[in-house]
């Protein structure tokens, strides 16, 4: 009886080694996992300032630029993930002129390195762009699906994940300033929004992974997914935020979220996760944008609380099998509101956190073995899935392990 609770993580083949069609009977060999097939997050937007430079055009100076790769350095040495910036006000803020080479450039040099990105988000109505509200709801959907396809169409390859439409939960009542999208929804209401800019997605990118993402995890959203895939939208994952300024959340919540959104059967992605290394935000404010600090410094005691509070999660939610991606929002601390929710301080300095998560990610959810082939050139192997590099007698070879993977030939 396998009494392992991450056997829905790990999958077992046969190898047959061979040289020149002879079988390597007796042979010693070397399996290292070289990355995982499940999905540890970080986002990644410093990565389009480093590779693109300025949003001028400019080249940023040989002293920020390494910087930042110091910093993307030490966080994708664990993480293989990246979410990257597609807000509507800030990548196109002037009509027609998006912001495509410097993503592109990022999103090539997270792929030069292995790590599978996400464009976040396709259509949102917090940083929207001003220049949309010059025209009439008809002809903003009419532009917001234009983008969509553009935009999924023009990453294709590069990009295949996409939060196609972040927030809809309170995208139609939005009231803290007018803004075109949340025009168009309160028109057209929550499900035909969702509808009209998923169908767009699904088509520049028929393989692509489009996910409905929203902070709100009340019942709210899940009779909106409800309504959705009894509408046949294409929603391929599920996209739950977890902002927890104001303190961890603590298994027993996490694990009534796991319950409640399990029931879809849809994959589950954790996509935007802070927990804070430093004075926890207040618990009367209502919009954690309404927490406005001229700094929010991280803590020794706050740093070993946030290391204990995300280990946690994070192994709580490894152990869900419908959950195949988590993302620490915050790459470093300072970013969004200022918070001390990073996985470096703002100095690039390396804190508790990502080494704790480096001994789960890098060691005890990873598999290394060394094995003895039989006397047909035969071995079984179990382990995490991902990517692999198998060596023997100084020769290698790659392969992928996954869930349907079958018993392999290898062969050189």
């Amino acid at each position: 009886m396998n009494n392992d609770p991450l056997k829905h993580r790990k999958s077992k083949i046969k190898i047959k080694i061979r040289n020149q069609s002879k079988e390597l009977a007796n042979c010693k060999v070397k399996i290292k996992q070289k990355s995982h097939e499940f999905l540890f997050g970080v986002g990644g937007f410093d990565a389009v300032e480093m590779a693109g430079g300025n949003s001028d055009g400019s080249p940023i100076s040989e002293e920020r630029k390494a910087f930042l790769k110091d910093r993307l350095d030490k966080v994708f040495s664990v993480m293989n993930y990246a979410t990257l910036p597609f807000y509507l006000g800030r990548y196109e803020p002037l009509e027609g002129q998006p912001d495509d080479k410097r993503t592109q450039a990022a999103a090539e040099y997270f792929k030069t390195r292995g790590v599978i990105t996400k464009g976040h988000p396709l259509v949102w109505h917090t940083v929207c762009a001003n220049w949309l509200m010059n025209y009439s709801n008809k002809e903003i959907l009419q532009k917001l699906k234009i983008r969509v396809e553009r935009d999924v169409s023009r990453f294709k390859g590069l990009i295949d994940m996409w939060d196609v439409l972040n927030e809809a939960v309170i995208m139609p009542i939005f009231d803290k300033y007018d803004n075109a999208v949340t025009r168009v929804c309160k028109e057209l209401g929550r499900v035909s929004m969702i509808r009209e800019v998923f169908n767009p997605a699904r088509k520049a990118n028929p393989s692509a992974i489009l996910l409905l993402n929203d902070f709100d995890l009340s019942t709210k959203y899940e009779i909106l997914i409800d309504g959705c895939l009894q509408s046949g939208i294409p929603i391929d994952a599920i996209g739950l935020q977890t902002h927890q300024h104001q303190g961890y959340m603590g298994a027993e919540k996490i694990h009534e979220i796991l319950e409640r959104y399990s029931h879809f059967g849809l994959p589950l992605h954790f996509t935007e996760n802070t927990i804070i290394s430093g004075e926890i935000m207040p618990s009367h404010i209502v919009d954690l944008n309404d927490w406005q600090v001229d700094t929010w410094p991280s803590t020794p005691i706050g740093e070993e609380r946030q290391a204990r509070e995300i280990l946690e999660m994070y192994s709580i939610l490894f152990n869900h099998p419908l959950v195949e991606a988590i993302t620490t929002w915050d790459a470093s601390d300072g970013k969004w509101l200022k918070a001390p929710s990073g996985l470096l301080r703002e100095d690039n300095s390396i804190k508790p956190v990502l080494v704790e998560l480096d001994k789960k990610i890098n060691h005890e959810w990873k598999t290394e073995q060394d094995l003895l082939s039989n006397a047909s050139g035969e071995l079984e192997f179990t382990g995490f899935r991902g990517n692999y590099e198998i060596e023997w007698e100084g020769r290698k070879a790659n392969f992928i392990l996954s869930k349907n993977s079958s018993d392999m030939l290898v062969d050189v």
